[in-house]
């Protein structure tokens, strides 16, 4: 089953034109298969088994509140009960590999070897996922991404599309000539809304990240509101002799490059 769901999500994607305005992007609906989009909902884990995001050690200690996460690792998948194991071990073992990783730099290409020129050759790559639950009052300020990452990919995961408002927005500043290498997120206020992307089930929003990536969240008024996303980030390591230092998981940017770029400087 996993050769074919991964196939599909390819499929998808590769399928999906990419939207350069205000920066590339894609919008992909239906990105699994019906039923194991079914099943990935039957199988989301409990709230018991999600730690707020604050608590984690990944952002200052005791913000973001209302946003609970779970690492999709073999260590956190095997807290989950034990009929919920399957199902997650067997997507992680596809989702976080080197050809998935690999599919993604290559579809957005262009603006990978935009951002880092000749550079590039001089990094590695690694993959993080998460699985997210928003509850109400949430909010994200419009911000790019912290400057190690290169592509971010959210699965929205709905039972419905009574919430499809409360999707990711991409956003332009008011000042022209502003931009941000990454890391702090600004008043919603300095920015014009471009487009919610749809918080639809079994839909993709990825985007590349560079210093006009401004993506955030509206605050969410709606009560009682349980936000699921599946998120896969790829990162940058570099230069790639540091890599393993840095992340153990990274991939060197040598044999990938020779997939997705020819492994020819240009």
């Amino acid at each position: 089953m996993s050769s074919t769901v991964e196939e599909h999500v390819l499929k998808q994607i590769s399928d999906a034109p990419i939207r350069e305005y205000p920066y590339a992007h894609i919008y992909v609906e239906n990105i699994f298969p019906a039923e194991y989009y079914a099943a990935l909902r039957a199988n989301w884990p409990d709230q018991s088994a999600l730690v707020c995001l604050g608590d984690t050690g990944r952002v200052t200690k005791g913000a973001f509140r209302e946003r609970f996460v779970m690492p999709l690792t073999p260590i956190e998948i095997n807290k989950l009960a034990a009929d919920r194991r399957p199902f997650w071990n067997q997507l992680a073992t596809w989702l976080i590999t080197q050809r998935f990783m690999s599919a993604m730099i290559d579809k957005f290409e262009p603006y990978v070897k935009e951002r880092f020129g000749d550079d590039l050759y001089q990094c590695g790559f690694g993959a993080d996922s998460l699985l997210v639950r928003d509850l109400s009052n949430y909010t994200l300020g419009p911000h790019t991404d912290a400057p190690h990452r290169l592509l971010s990919m959210l699965f929205y995961c709905p039972d419905d599309d009574s919430l499809k408002h409360l999707g990711t927005s991409i956003y332009v500043p008011r000042d022209p000539a502003f931009t941000c290498p990454g890391g702090p997120h600004h008043p919603h206020g300095l920015f014009q809304k471009i487009q919610t992307m749809e918080y639809k089930p079994n839909t993709l929003f990825a985007f590349i990240k560079n210093d006009r990536s401004f993506h955030g969240v509206e605050p969410i008024g709606d009560e009682n509101v349980l936000r699921d996303i599946l998120l896969y980030d790829i990162r940058v390591y570099g230069p790639a002799k540091d890599s393993a230092a840095e992340n153990p998981q990274a991939q060197p940017s040598g044999g990938l490059l020779k997939r997705f770029f020819g492994g020819a400087r240009k």
